[in-house]
């Protein structure tokens, strides 16, 4: 069970990346295929004793760079480390793929490559947050932006799944992220996917508003890749905040020194808990294969750790257990049609309009038939153009990934 690594990814590859790999060989016994310049990965590698550890390298020409359109590195960029290491896992020579590169070219090129698993129609990205209660899983945070209740099911379904998988959460509780915790809050996409998630033999506890996510009421999270990437970064951003603040305040006075120095073991506690390296990386869910994705600026024990995760997520069979799982679910009952169809919706309040019209001048011609109103409804005017717009699938680009 080789796991395949971008060497060449990520804001310090191939150095972290390279050291990490050789950690995770070491302590946890998984044979690591190094994927970038065989000639650089090799003189990283000198500098560690490998002697026995199940580590390869397999030489890649290109790399995709960080700030690169995933769809242009995916298309042009057939020789770099990414894409490679993607062909690896399908051609069955690697279990996993993990890279701390562009996360949207890492996306792009699994979707391409391995299509996505059945019953999923688009992916997720799911992260650990860390909580008052222990850690929890959001999904999506980036994949998939545009979605159908259809979609969000899926991702309750997946997230259960990894929870139970990897987490080890006998019953985990899976919230939907809405602007309120009553069942009638948010939108029209929200409340679908409320009343679908209710019908599912799932542990749903219902809506679950921003300010509960940090307080670990849900073990997982599930929103929209929009919603759930704008959280991301602001908690990311909130996070570096309170650190800046409280250093600055910390090393204000000498008296603030002392009191740091006494909190010091406090302080490093606290910052092992809301370490992302100690999570590893972001699992992609949903595609015919496993990636993780980590973090840009991951550290050596960030690459350990998604190496590790890689190997659970193998040993676990989760993408198996996903299949099975939304297999035994994909009941239509679960999604049912709504009791008034949008444009007899429309045909209906216009026609009650008319017929008020005429009942008050007292006219006694017959309001215009449904085929009429529905002609006039839709016919090239901006607002019929715009709900026909509206009403059409988006298929979502990869690059609009974390």
């Amino acid at each position: 069970m080789s796991i395949a690594v971008d060497a060449m990814g990520g804001d310090r590859a191939p150095f972290v990346v390279v050291e990490g790999a050789v950690e995770a060989a070491r302590d946890h016994g998984v044979p690591v295929i190094l994927v970038g310049d065989a000639e650089i990965v090799r003189a990283e590698l000198a500098k560690y004793d490998t002697a026995g550890l199940p580590i390869t390298v397999k030489h890649a020409d290109e790399v995709v760079g960080m700030a690169e359109p995933p769809s242009q590195a995916v298309r042009r960029k057939r020789k770099s480390s990414m894409w490679i290491g993607v062909q690896l896992v399908k051609s069955g020579e690697a279990e996993a793929f993990v890279s701390a590169g562009n996360t949207g070219a890492a996306m792009a090129a699994s979707v391409l490559s391995w299509g996505t698993l059945p019953g999923v129609e688009r992916p997720a990205i799911a992260v650990l947050l860390p909580t008052l209660t222990g850690v929890t899983t959001m999904l999506d945070v980036g994949a998939t932006v545009d979605c159908k209740p259809k979609h969000l099911a899926q991702f309750a379904v997946m997230g259960e799944i990894y929870a139970r998988c990897i987490l080890k959460r006998e019953n985990p509780k899976v919230g939907l992220l809405s602007i309120g915790e009553e069942a009638g809050k948010g939108n029209d996409v929200i409340r679908e996917t409320f009343a679908a998630l209710k019908r599912m033999p799932i542990n749903f506890i219902g809506n679950l508003d921003g300010k509960e996510v940090y307080k670990g009421k849900a073990d997982i999270v599930v929103c929209d890749g929009f919603i759930g990437n704008v959280a991301l970064k602001i908690s990311e951003s909130v996070a570096e905040m309170i650190s800046e603040l409280l250093r600055a305040e910390l090393t204000r006075t000498w008296r603030f020194r002392l009191g740091a120095l006494l909190l010091k073991p406090a302080f490093a506690n606290f910052k092992k808990t809301v370490d992302y390296s100690e999570y590893g990386g972001a699992p992609l869910l949903g595609v015919n294969g496993i990636c993780i994705i980590g973090h840009g600026g991951s550290t050596a024990k960030a690459i350990k750790n998604a190496i590790r995760v890689a190997a659970e997520f193998s040993a676990q069979r989760v993408n198996e257990r996903i299949v099975a799982d939304l297999a035994a679910r994909a009941d239509h009952r679960y999604f049912e049609e709504r009791t008034i169809p949008f444009w007899s919706h429309v045909k209906e309040k216009t026609r009650a309009i008319l017929e008020e019209r005429v009942r008050r001048r007292g006219d006694s011609a017959p309001a215009p038939g449904p085929a009429g109103i529905a002609a006039g409804a839709g016919a090239g005017t901006e607002t019929g153009e715009a709900v026909t717009a509206g009403a059409t699938a988006v298929d979502v680009d990869p690059g609009a990934a974390i």
